[in-house]
């Protein structure tokens, strides 16, 4: 038996030795707890409902945390879209004035689709969205049917009219493809057998009134008198930078339009049932009256399931309308906008000051 030393008092103390015996019992407690500890390592515990539930309930609340702010990039990006399709028709506008002297007409009326036979001025049958089309990278389409005549020609130009064009259409409405025709409202010069049509969400600045209820008869009928109308594109327009005496960066040029949700992909809202080639039209002109006398207020107005406003400017958007201006700047319109100011915005020449923080 060895001695050692101990720690606390010097003296020696004897270590004991283990037995034989004794070392195999401690070897067998040794490798029994060594076992205990790898089985349990290696099983596996399954779930319980509780925890779960648990996991199922965190999931879904960041779920719901997560798909509002998914959904509002989403729609932000959608916004900027549509802001830069308006900016792409204000630029063609522009250049359009630039080449002919004045902005796009209005056309003739909605029983009448763009001929390129015809020029851009009042003689032109089509609206505005037709006569910019070659100033879009549309010449192509602009001129389909140009040289023809009779059955050829209305084959042409209702291959026109069911050509949709991507920075025509707003992408919150998600409206890509030909839409519905009502039957009725099948264009003189087209092909009457046609069923579907491009439709557009956006429409030309009409004024603040009168608008014109004219089908739109050929030239050399009737034609509104540009000392009436106060907008910038109307019926058989040609109106130049010079007439918008308010200036162009206080006046309306083409603003998103209004449709019913109800009647996005059916083609039966009464301001949204033609091509977007035919003239002056709910389909491709809207209004900003304020009048006080009989309460009537063309007020931008988002669209809501269940109302019908041809007239009106509107948007899919939340809180905001988008229009390009005459000078090519692009604005959101809040639809809380005083009456006076949108209808101020509408006319080009009223001669009222506006400051922009009023809009």
């Amino acid at each position: 038996m060895t001695d050692y030393r101990s720690e606390a008092s010097g003296n020696c103390v004897p270590k004991p030795e283990l037995g034989n015996k004794d070392k195999h019992s401690t070897s067998r407690d040794c490798y029994q707890i060594i076992g205990e500890i790898m089985c349990r390592r290696n099983q596996k515990r399954a779930f319980t409902l509780v925890e779960l539930l648990v996991v199922i309930t965190i999931i879904g609340i960041l779920i719901s945390l997560l798909l509002p702010a998914v959904q509002s990039a989403r729609e932000a990006a959608r916004r900027l879209q549509c802001s830069n399709n308006l900016k792409q028709i204000g630029l063609a506008c522009l250049n359009h004035e630039q080449s002919q002297g004045h902005y796009p007409p209005g056309g003739w009326g909605y029983l009448y689709v763009g001929d390129p036979n015809y020029g851009s001025d009042r003689t032109q049958p089509g609206g505005w969205v037709f006569n910019v089309l070659p100033y879009m990278e549309q010449q192509s389409l602009h001129d389909l049917g140009l040289g023809l005549s009779d059955t050829a020609k209305k084959t042409a130009l209702s291959r026109m009219n069911s050509t949709p064009i991507a920075a025509m259409n707003c992408p919150t409405r998600g409206r890509t493809t030909a839409l519905p025709l009502k039957a009725w409202t099948t264009p003189s010069n087209g092909d009457s057998s046609i069923t579907i049509c491009a439709k557009t969400d956006y429409a030309g600045n009409g004024g603040d009134g009168p608008w014109s209820s004219d089908q739109g008869m050929p030239y050399g009928g009737s034609i509104t008198s540009e000392n009436t109308e106060t907008g910038v594109i109307n019926q058989r327009s040609m109106t130049t930078v010079a007439s918008v005496r308010d200036g162009t960066s206080n006046t309306y040029l083409v603003g998103e339009k209004y449709v019913n949700p109800d009647y996005y992909l059916t083609g039966q809202d009464d301001g949204d049932d033609q091509s977007m080639y035919v003239g002056y039209d709910f389909d491709t002109c809207r209004w900003t009256k304020n009048d006080p006398d009989t309460s009537a207020q063309y007020l931008p107005y988002p669209d809501s399931p269940g109302i019908s406003q041809r007239t009106c400017f509107g948007s899919a958007h939340a809180g905001i309308c988008n229009f390009v201006f005459c000078d090519g700047s692009v604005h959101s319109i809040n639809y809380s906008i005083a009456a006076e100011v949108h209808r101020c915005l509408g006319n080009r020449k009223d001669g009222l000051a506006l400051d922009g923080s009023s809009f």
